[in-house]
This record gives structure tokens, C-alpha cells and sequence, in this order.
């Protein structure tokens, strides 16, 4: 049984690994040239990025349907292996629970024929057992500290990886990515907060937990569709989700806010140098860092107490429309004020953090 669990988790296992999540062809545009509207378009893979795909750094191509990058598998997880890496999330706390009952139930045998009780004390001899015949493995303290330290990990897996494997059936079963659920809450932080009286409506749910569920499932192993067009819910537009995301990105453009750097700034993860604070509240996320110098202006989006996200503002040519995006030390910076017009800053005006 145990070999058994070993197959098919490795199986499931490198198939996501290697069959992968499935990349939008370099170069795609939509089959209608005015739907190139509503789509946006990826500078790195020179092709506009598909309904339900974004595009990974690590992987460096826009993935269909992808949900996040998974370290264990080196890989994106979206459209082509979801089952895969969700197989293998739920067959690897399977085969713990069974190797942590072999544990248990065999230092539970070994130890009640090596437990003697004293009227004060509890003595345990590892040397040999009590009682005839023999094991037929020598069950000492080594055994017994490698048994041990077995379960601990078989445990560990089975409450770590079973966590994940819930969290990827949620997602299945309203036929969401990891990706689409934070956009989906964006979406109504934005309505709410111009109070335009919009009604977002997630256009991939179809409305029934089982027909989300074969959308990833299926008899053969292969997905349903091709990864770039979609099914959609009844009312909603083809397009939906992508108009959505457009707006959630000139709301960004609008409600951002200018930085000057008055601080070098390498680009570590935990600086040293800026503080206790900063080095102890350094964002838990695999966001790159951007290094400054002082005098970078930066536009920054979001942020922490003691950190900020934004995209650094490249003036050089030579920079050829690269784009720097990370995470930066919130001490390292302060408000540039500048008019909009000769983007030169204001006398008279104290810039202030």
C-alpha cells in the first residue's frame, strides 16, 4: 500500500513539474483585431495576454489560467497541470496518515513490551523486550529516534500540504484562481470606494460546484477548452474579468503617488542599515526588491508601515522601457511634490514624508 502511495504521488508530481501549466502562444492576439481592446498587452512576450492568464517573472511567459508559482514543482500551476498539482496535494497527506498509523501502532508495540512500573518511577529498556519471541527488526533507541522523527514529519506534511490542498478545492470549486480571487476583492474595493453602483460579477462561476469541478477534472486527464477562450456564466461578457482588470490598473495610475529616494538602497531583503523595524517587517512575499540611489523617483502603489511597492521612473534612454518593480524601504524615500505640468518641483513647497 505504501508503494503504492509512492507511484502515484510521484507520478502526480512530476507531471505537474513537467507537462506545465501551458504558455499563450508568443505573438497571440485575439481573432476579432477590436477585442484588442479589452485585452492587456505583454512587452516581454510581445502578445496580448489571454483571458485568465498572467504573465510569471520566474517563468518569463504569460500562463494560461495560472493560479501562482509553485516552488516545490519549479513551475507555474494553471491550466494543464491544476490536476496534477492538486492530485498530488491531496495524495501526499493520504499517504502520510497511513506511514504516521504504521509509526504509532509500531513504537506503541515495541514500547508496552519495554515499559516496566515502579511505585515512583516508569523505566523503559531499549536493549530488549519482555516478552517472547523477539521481533524479527531489532527495535532499539536509534529505531526508535528515527520513528520518531518520522511521524513528526509525516504529521507536519499531512497538516501542511492538507491545508494547501483545501485552499486549491475552494478555488476549484468556484472555478477561481488564487490570482482571480484577489482580483475579484479588488473589484469591489474600487466599486465601493467611487461608489459608482457597479455590480462586478465573476463571468467563470458557473454556477454549480460540479460543473467547476469538471472543469478541471476530467476522464481523460486532458482540461476542458484550449486555456484562451473560456466559458462564461449567462450575462456576462466574454471579457469580463480582463475590463475589470484594466480599470483596477488606471485606478492604480490615478491613486498613486510620487517618491523621491533621499537614501541609497541596495536591494537586500532584510537592510541592516534602515532600521530594526524595517529589518524585522521586510514583506513575507517573493515580490522582488528594487535597489535606489538617491535621487531615483519612484511611483509607488501600495504599502506597509515601514515598506512601499511601486515601479522606479526610468528618464534614461539607454534604460530601453524596462520596467523595475519591487518593494523598497519606506524610510528610504519622501513625497516629491512636483507640477504636473513642467514636472519640476514646487518652490516654496517643504516636501514632507
Amino acid at each position: 500500500m505504501l508503494l503504492n502511495w509512492t507511484v502515484m504521488i510521484l507520478y502526480n508530481y512530476f507531471s505537474a513539474m513537467f507537462v506545465g501549466p501551458g504558455y499563450v502562444p508568443l505573438g497571440w492576439t485575439p481573432e476579432k483585431s477590436q477585442d484588442c481592446m479589452y485585452l492587456q498587452y505583454c512587452k516581454v512576450c510581445q502578445s496580448y495576454k489571454a483571458p485568465r492568464s498572467h504573465h510569471c517573472r520566474k517563468c518569463n511567459r504569460c500562463v494560461m489560467k495560472m493560479d501562482h508559482h509553485c516552488p516545490w514543482i519549479n513551475n507555474c500551476c494553471g491550466y494543464q497541470n491544476h490536476a496534477s498539482f492538486t492530485l498530488f496535494l491531496l495524495l501526499a497527506p493520504l499517504g502520510c496518515i497511513h506511514a504516521s498509523f504504521i509509526f504509532i501502532m509500531t513504537m506503541y508495540t515495541q514500547l508496552y513490551n519495554r515499559i516496566s512500573f515502579g511505585w515512583s518511577s516508569v523505566k523503559i529498556d531499549m536493549s530488549a523486550a519482555k516478552r517472547d519471541p523477539r521481533p524479527i527488526i531489532p527495535f532499539g533507541l536509534s529505531a526508535f529516534a528515527a520513528s520518531l522523527f518520522a511521524l513528526g514529519l509525516a504529521l507536519g506534511t499531512t497538516i501542511a500540504v492538507g491545508m494547501l490542498f483545501i485552499i486549491q478545492m475552494k478555488v476549484i470549486l468556484t472555478n477561481k484562481t488564487s490570482i482571480e480571487s484577489w482580483i475579484e476583492e479588488k473589484a469591489k474595493d474600487r466599486i465601493q470606494y467611487y461608489q459608482t453602483g457597479e455590480t462586478f460579477i465573476f463571468p467563470y462561476d458557473m454556477g454549480s460546484k460540479w460543473k467547476n469541478f469538471r472543469q478541471v477534472f476530467t476522464w481523460s486527464g486532458i482540461p476542458e477548452g484550449d486555456g484562451l477562450d473560456w466559458p462564461v456564466r449567462d450575462g456576462c461578457h466574454q471579457y469580463s474579468l480582463t475590463i475589470e482588470q484594466l480599470k483596477q490598473k488606471a485606478d492604480k495610475r490615478v491613486r498613486s503617488v510620487r517618491y523621491r529616494a533621499i537614501e541609497d538602497y541596495s536591494g537586500v531583503c532584510c537592510p541592516v542599515t534602515k532600521g530594526v523595524k524595517t529589518f524585522f517587517t521586510t514583506p513575507c512575499t517573493e515580490e522582488p526588491r528594487i535597489a535606489l540611489r538617491k535621487g531615483d523617483l519612484i511611483l509607488a502603489t501600495r504599502g506597509l508601515k515601514h515598506w512601499m511597492y511601486g515601479e522606479k521612473i526610468l528618464i534614461s534612454a539607454a534604460d530601453g522601457g524596462t520596467r523595475e518593480r519591487g518593494w523598497f524601504p519606506r524610510k528610504c524615500v519622501e513625497k516629491y511634490q512636483c507640477d504636473t505640468e513642467t514636472d519640476q518641483p514646487v518652490d516654496g513647497e517643504k516636501k514632507s514624508k
